[in-house]
């Protein structure tokens, strides 16, 4: 009994996830190749034992106008990022010892990166990593049940590597191959779970973080890099990564990675400013990553190779195995006002679509002669007949609520119903994000918590639109009320192709700027969003967009596993994209409004650089706010604001100047905001949530200390416009 129980979850596993392993073993064989090629080039030119940091450092100086970092890879290969004496800028291998360069750094071949984005996610980016998470799950429970079929097989553990008497060439091999490749197949598959299970945030979580605001102690030193103890001290073998000072500022510093560290090193004494050690969860993450990968040691990664084929021998042998035993077996043969409404929709959305699905849902309901009413979860409040809340609600950044649900949590504990409420959540986001419908989460716990109301539907949250999960879920809906409805609102977008016009080298913060042009007459304005689909991805990413004459401008921030804006930044003039134009009429330039104050940072400057560009603009009242680290971090902008007609710019610069962040210069101009509020004045906010928030608490704060009122009076008149990520 015990031996057919593991046979047979042993073969269901196997069958079960044989098609993806099948993927995963030849797509596993072509990325082990990768580490074994890279360790055929001739970079690795000396031993990074005996050359100092101090060393490397000086050479590479002498040889170009300036070096922006340096990374030494697993193969003991020397990178640095470098602007070359004649103004080039370049990633370029280099000699440790004498600075100079062995060959430009070219990107990975294309066949390794299609390989890649089909291993990891099959193509279906977050849902397949899951399946892929899933796969390597289920291989480890296949190698342990393996095992110990193997060790009732042999005749017990001691005698797992003794001679082994079948005669069969399938069921020999299968367990030759099994007892040897056992332990690699089981760090393959250990791995992948857990790199799958990092992805989506289920393993102990970390962050590396400075105390940037510590001073040096030690006094100046004149002389040069070479005769520094610390960096003579340290060897380039300990370093991973290295990013030189943005300037000469005795409080711009090297950030040095070492392999159990991060450090913060004073460009003039070596002084180490910062220490930060790294967590378990850290060097676990890096040690799974290795294994996996078996980057840096080409004998792990020819095992790695062996072992991933080996896996479609177990595959066709185990099949065989099966249908030779199937042979000798016995073969047997699913619009009301707020006071009369019953059913409330209330709704949280950023951009827009949310709010188009509950509006598409509320007409069907009041079609069926259902007394509905459809409201903001800021708006919300009490309804003296409603029995039932259907709540939408998006998830902006990490786990933030939307702009037009800020409220809704600390309303919810001062508004008693009238009636006992049933209701349903329903929350919408993306896997991409580390906190998937975290405020659909929030809101659920909070209703729950409230005496009066009871759910009608567990929490349901929906990934990125799709159909089939919002079809699930108005089915669980029916099944609960009785009431048919559909999913008429979310529509397959129509791609159109883009031209390439120009794209600008990247700046210090790794931003750049990208000029393209339609192929045919698009209607398109500053502020609208811009879905640019990358090669061999299904999932396009958003930009807001700057329409400035006939082309549009976007400005972008380079991460470096950032699929998107990877492949944009290795553009060329003439290449082509595909993309598809979503409207933003919510977040277009005021039509009337004489003044419009427009507060932005990094990236989200670019839907004012169009607005301010219009010609419309000219005759009105535009005060900019801008966030950034440096003077150079805004260079990049400066051609677009020449000839504009501002009537105030003010920059704060987190890591210059007087140090300062966006909400405190806008505290700095607290009368004068407020008199534009006053005399209805919309404010404009684009770029990050964390900004977002500090600056409407900031602006919250101006207006009741100046107007005696709270943000939200402006807001529900409509002077509060946000496109923030």
């Amino acid at each position: 009994m015990t031996l057919s129980l593991w046979r047979y979850s042993h073969l269901l596993l196997a069958l079960f996830s044989s098609l993806f392993l099948i993927v995963a073993s030849v797509t596993g064989v072509v990325l082990a190749l990768e580490p074994i090629s890279n360790a055929t080039q001739n970079y690795h030119v000396v031993d990074l034992e005996d050359v100092s940091l101090a060393r490397t450092l000086t050479q590479l100086k002498k040889n170009n106008e300036e070096v922006l970092s340096i990374k030494v890879t697993a193969d003991s290969y020397v990178i640095a990022s470098v602007i070359t004496l004649d103004g080039t800028s370049q990633d370029v291998y280099i000699h440790p010892e004498t600075g100079t360069s062995l060959g430009l750094v070219i990107g990975r071949a294309p066949i390794y990166r299609w390989t890649t984005n089909l291993h990891r996610s099959l193509f279906l980016k977050s849902i397949g990593r899951i399946f892929v998470g899933i796969v390597s799950l289920l291989l480890c429970f296949i190698a342990f049940t393996g095992i110990l079929l193997l060790i009732q097989r042999q005749g017990g553990f001691l005698k797992l590597y003794g001679k082994i008497k079948e005669r069969d060439f399938n069921q020999r091999y299968h367990i030759i191959l099994g007892r040897w490749l056992l332990f690699p197949i089981l760090i393959i598959a250990v791995t992948g779970v857990y790199l799958s299970a990092e992805k989506f945030d289920l393993t102990p979580s970390f962050s590396i973080e400075h105390n940037w605001s510590k001073e040096p102690s030690i006094e100046l030193s004149s002389g040069e890099l070479i005769d520094i103890p610390f960096f003579q001290e340290l060897k380039m073998s300990q370093i991973d990564q290295l990013s030189f000072p943005f300037s000469e500022d005795q409080l711009d510093y090297f950030e040095i990675t070492l392999h159990d560290r991060d450090l913060l090193v004073d460009q003039y004494s070596g002084e180490i400013i910062s220490e930060v050690s790294h967590p378990f969860a850290h060097v676990l993450s890096s040690w799974s990553m290795t294994l996996h990968t078996g980057s840096g040691s080409v004998i792990w990664s020819v095992i790695l190779l062996i072992s991933s084929a080996s896996i479609l021998f177990f595959i066709f042998s185990g099949i065989a195995m099966y249908l030779k035993r199937r042979k000798k077996a016995v073969k047997t043969i699913a619009l009301a006002n707020k006071e009369d409404a019953e059913i409330v929709i209330l709704v949280g959305s950023e951009g827009g679509s949310t709010f188009a699905f509950a509006k598409a849902i509320s007409n069907q309901l009041s079609q069926q002669g259902k007394k509905v009413y459809l409201s903001s979860l800021n708006e919300y409040s009490i309804y003296e007949k409603a029995t039932q809340f259907i709540i939408f609600t998006a998830t902006y950044g990490d786990g933030d609520a939307p702009t037009n649900a800020r409220h809704f949590l600390q309303k919810l504990t001062v508004i008693e119903q009238p009636n006992p409420i049933r209701f349903a959540v329903l929350g919408f986001g993306s896997r991409d994000y580390d906190h998937f419908c975290k405020y659909a989460v929030e809101v659920d716990t909070a209703l729950q918590e409230r005496a009066g109301f009871t759910p009608m539907l567990p929490l349901d949250k929906i990934n990125s639109n799709d159909a089939q999960e919002i079809e699930k879920w108005l089915e669980k809906y029916k099944r609960q009320t009785g009431i048919t409805l559909k999913n008429a609102d979310f529509k397959e977008p129509t791609y159109s192709t883009f031209k390439v016009l120009e794209c600008s080298v990247l700046n210090l913060d790794d931003t750049f700027l990208l000029c393209i042009q339609p192929h045919k007459k698009l209607k398109y304005k500053s502020g609208d969003i811009l879905y640019i689909l990358p090669p061999d991805e299904t999932k396009p990413r958003a930009y807001s967009i700057a329409r400035i004459d006939n082309y549009i401008l976007l400005s972008i921030k380079k991460h470096d596993r950032g699929v998107c804006s990877t492949y944009l930044n290795e553009l060329k003039i003439g290449d082509q994209i595909e993309a598809y134009i979503k409207q933003n009429e919510r977040f277009h330039l005021p039509k009337k409004e004489r003044s419009v104050i427009m507060i932005s940072n990094g990236t989200g400057i670019a839907p004012f650089l169009g607005m301010i560009n219009e010609k419309k603009s000219k005759k009105r009242e535009l005060h900019l706010y801008w966030g950034g680290r440096s003077t150079g971090s805004f260079d990049l902008y400066q051609p677009y604001l020449k000839q504009t007609s501002l009537s105030s710019l003010r920059l704060a610069y987190s890591r210059e100047m007087d140090k300062r962040y966006i909400q405190h210069k806008i505290w700095d101009q607290r009368v004068e905001i407020a008199i534009l509020l006053s005399n209805g004045s919309p404010i404009m906010i684009c770029g990050s949530l964390a900004m977002m928030n500090d600056v409407l608490a900031t602006i919250e704060k101006i207006t009741i200390e100046q107007l005696g009122k709270p943000l939200s009076v402006f807001e529900q008149r409509g002077q509060v416009l946000t496109d923030c990520y």
